[in-house]
């Protein structure tokens, strides 16, 4: 019975329009619309990284080894297994102009079977055959025109690799494979594999990779065939990659950036979800008289509760909707522009993925803030008709809407945690928001109360002393803006202290402590004139070297690496591996022994103390490397400290000298020099030695500040979002509070306020919830900015200044754009009229 009379009292109130609702679909509408935006353009590049698997991995398959070529062995299976292979070579080296300059770029050497799949675009548009062979004696290579322009050279100019000179035949604008390349520091040059015979770039113990890419017939199982490639050829250290997979980083770094994403997206729906709350109480605040009339008239709790849940629950449907269709139809009707910009392809489609889980967290939401609400509202009693009794409404709803509440908290958390993969960071975020909320909540009381306590002793400053009476009398807005304001501004607070400090920490420590230069690919016989070059160069303050190979973890303990540390970044890739027969210098021990100096019984080994924690490891467990396509076993024998923020030299696995006798390797040194001495020892050691490559360490810091300052601008641009929900909360609150505030308006007129004085208070109430709600989020923002530049970034923390005062300028402006925005109604509202209305 009570849910037909329910029904129709919805109903009929539905019919009166969308007043006292608009701030509440705005808020549903905003949030749906950012979560599935993202989503979608997420699901849009992993449909179009699956769809292009296998073009841009540049095959169906691919197999790659460390620091060599394959072995007979592995090409009789290569060519056993497929109908077609392309054996590339990737690496670094310096491309050397004829006027001498100089410049880092990412070689790779390609056979005449490239590409496998797709095609090269060149500038002039001829065959990459016909570029690579050159022209007379002078064999050929395309350029990325961004390592063109810094070398200043042309088309038909020669420039030199290593021993070897190439001529440039044309610019290279597209390589189907690009993805594949990663974070590089060099621009790309592609030269063919016989041209650098030569060389002197490929030689035993030099640093490059080599790929094999397959062409498989169209029945391959690619499972199957990986799981044959495992046994087959086991202990030969390649990594196998497959069209399921074929831009593993890429796929990974969207999956945890859209995460990343939609937990912002979830602290958007928290302020809105104020806004949300806030309409409601207004709303139903409004409705008092009416709900009490529906009790005199005999209308149960049950059925004053079902009229309103119907009325939240249609608009919240059709806020969803909209939101959703905002959220799908912008990407997708953008997707052209989009696609044109994305490094990796995207199939921009509508996908029911991204709008289930907006629909899930907004209908989640929407309970979670409206229960209580319209739980109280059913309390309102029948004499309320005849005196202002909501106030006597209590403030806690029953338990089982307490319970249901937390119950729909913890759905949503669960839902967030499955859609983002990462329950770790879903209930950190949670924890964040929760806390802010907290911070808030506690801040807009307390200056509720100090309100109430300074406002007597301004008898002097009336426009003050209205505008803290206006914060901390009956009815104030003050928690909403607080909250709605202060969230958001948080979330842009750190977002600015961390970019800030990254920034400051990477320019003040590279003067001191980051090395100039890193020297990669030197030969034994090389090093002896290399130092003494540089030890007498009194604009060298300090050198270190050592020998480098490279190697996998295959195996902890004789169990599969990547099983006993899953998703670790140490056994995730080949990693830098040396030997030492003493203790190296400024290296202390944690735990073990290091062993003697002419020690040579079986291999041992030394692990960094920070990565064998965080893996597990004790001292005696046995790592199996595989360098070079050989297994070596050794125990651990001690841990000891690596820093690996000085950007210097430091190995995660350092071993005995007789334990890689033989193997054959090079050198890698970090020279620290003075700015202005470092282009003439990059000019004499190139010069003399073509071979070396050189890393700008200055230069790649600097591109890993820019690539961190352009997350950190996307996430910017999340906060963003979710200011813009609050500034739509504040447009309700003030809104919400027109009314008080034109009554109140209406008495002060009455007794001789000019309008002048009361806009002054009104600024000033803006002003100082503005200041509130910056000073309460700078705090926030601070905090988070620390703990994310302590235990995240490890670096120092600093208050960045100009960022802070932004802050808290920004919610003055803010709050005084929405505050101003209804000050028209009550500087022109009449006194008489207003309190006859009023009576």
């Amino acid at each position: 019975m009570s849910l037909r009379v329910a029904v129709k009292l919805a109903r009929r109130e539905l019919r009166g329009g969308l007043h006292g609702f608009r701030i509440f679909l705005g808020c549903v509408i905003l949030g749906v619309a950012a979560i599935a935006a993202v989503g979608t353009i997420r699901e849009s590049i992993a449909a179009g990284l699956v769809e292009q698997g296998a073009s841009l991995l540049g095959g169906d398959a691919e197999l790659e080894l460390t620091y060599r070529f394959a072995t007979e062995a592995e090409r009789d299976w290569i060519r056993s297994n497929s109908l077609q292979h392309s054996e590339i070579a990737d690496f670094r080296s310096m491309a050397i102009a004829p006027d001498g300059r100089r410049e880092l770029t990412q070689v790779k050497a390609v056979d005449n079977a490239y590409p496998l799949i797709g095609q090269v675009e060149l500038v002039p548009d001829i065959p990459l055959a016909q570029a690579l062979a050159g022209a007379g004696d002078v064999p050929g290579a395309v350029m990325h025109p961004l390592l063109i322009g810094r070398l200043g050279i042309g088309v038909g100019d020669t420039f030199q690799l290593g021993a070897q000179e190439f001529r440039l035949m044309a610019e290279l604008t597209r390589e189907p494979d690009q993805t594949q390349a990663g974070f590089g520091l060099g621009p790309r040059t592609i030269v063919a594999m016989p041209a650098l015979r030569n060389s002197g770039l490929l030689n035993p113990g030099s640093l490059f990779t080599t790929k094999y890419r397959l062409d498989l017939p169209e029945e391959t199982d690619l499972e199957t065939l990986q799981a044959r490639a495992m046994t087959d050829l086991d202990g030969s250290g390649f990594r196998w990659m497959d069209a399921r997979n074929g831009t593993p980083r890429v796929a990974e770094f969207v999956t945890r950036l859209g995460a990343f994403l939609v937990l912002v997206g979830l602290s958007g729906l928290a302020v809105g979800g104020v806004g949300i709350s806030a309409a409601l109480r207004a709303y139903l605040a409004g409705k008092t008289q009416v709900i009490a009339t529906l009790r005199t008239l005999g209308a149960d709790q049950r059925t004053i509760f079902l009229t309103y849940f119907l009325q939240v629950g249609v608009l919240a449907f059709a806020g969803i909707v909209a939101g959703i269709v905002l959220g799908v139809g912008l990407p997708v009707a953008l997707g052209p522009v989009f696609a044109d910009r994305l490094p990796v392809p995207a199939v921009f489609a509508p996908y029911g993925a991204p709008m289930a889980e907006a629909a899930l967290y907004s209908a989640l939401s929407v309970l979670i803030f409206t229960l209580w609400p319209l739980a109280r509202a059913r309390e309102v009693r029948a004499a309320a008709l005849y005196r202002e009794a909501a106030g006597s409404v209590r403030r806690w709803p029953s338990w089982p809407y307490v319970a249901a509440t937390l119950g729909l908290i913890a759905a949503l958390l669960t839902a967030a945690a499955l859609f983002s993969g990462n329950l770790r960071l879903t209930l950190w975020t949670a924890g964040g928001i929760l806390s802010a909320l907290m911070v808030l909540a506690v801040a807009a009381a307390l200056m509720q109360r100090a309100a109430r306590v300074i406002r007597p002793r301004l008898r002097q400053r009336p426009a003050l002393g209205w505008a803290l009476g206006a914060i901390g009398g009956p009815g104030t807005t003050a928690g909403p803006v607080m909250l709605s304001l202060g969230l958001g501004l948080s979330v842009l607070a750190a977002v600015g202290q961390i970019d800030g400090n990254l920034r400051r920490a990477i320019a003040a420590d590279l003067p001191e402590r980051a090395p100039s230069y890193f020297f990669v690919d030197l030969q034994k016989d090389q090093m002896t004139w290399f130092l003494e070059r540089l030890e007498t160069d009194p604009a060298v303050s300090r050198i270190d070297s050592a020998p480098m190979l490279r190697g996998i973890i295959s195996r902890i303990n004789g169990r599969p690496a990547t099983e006993v540390a899953p998703g670790h970044w140490v056994v995730e890739g080949d990693r830098a591996v040396s030997y030492s027969d003493a203790l190296p210098a400024r290296t202390t021990l944690t735990a073990g022994t290091w062993w003697s100096k002419d020690y040579d019984g079986p291999p041992q080994l030394s692990f960094s103390a920070e990565e064998a924690g965080e893996m597990g490891l004790k001292l005696g467990d046995e790592i199996t490397l595989n360098i070079l396509g050989r297994e070596i076993t050794a125990p651990i024998t001690s841990f000891r400290e690596v820093d690996f923020s000085t950007a210097g030299m430091g190995f995660v696995m350092l071993m005995n000298p007789a334990a890689l006798a033989g193997a054959p390797h090079t050198f890698i040194a970090t020279v620290y020099a003075e700015q202005e001495a470092e282009a003439a020892i990059l000019r004499d050691v190139t010069d003399r030695y073509p071979n070396v490559t050189a890393i700008n360490v200055r230069d790649a810091l600097m591109q890993v500040s820019d690539l961190l300052a352009g997350l950190a601008s996307a996430t910017s641009w999340g906060a963003s979002v979710t200011l813009l929900t609050g500034f739509l909360v504040l447009i309700g609150a003030a809104a919400a509070d027109s009314r008080a505030r034109t009554y109140e308006a209406a008495i002060l007129k009455t007794l001789g306020a000019t309008r002048a004085r009361i806009l002054t208070s009104l600024v000033l109430r803006a002003t100082i919830l503005g200041a509130a709600a910056g000073l309460v989020a700078l705090g926030a923002g601070l905090a988070g900015g620390w703990a994310v530049s302590h235990f995240v970034m490890d670096t120092g923390f600093q208050v960045i200044w100009p960022s802070a005062l932004a802050i808290i300028l920004g919610g003055m402006v803010v709050t005084l754009l929405a505050g101003l925005g209804f000050a028209l109604g009550p500087l022109t509202a009449r006194p008489a009229r207003t309190l006859r209305a009023r009576e």
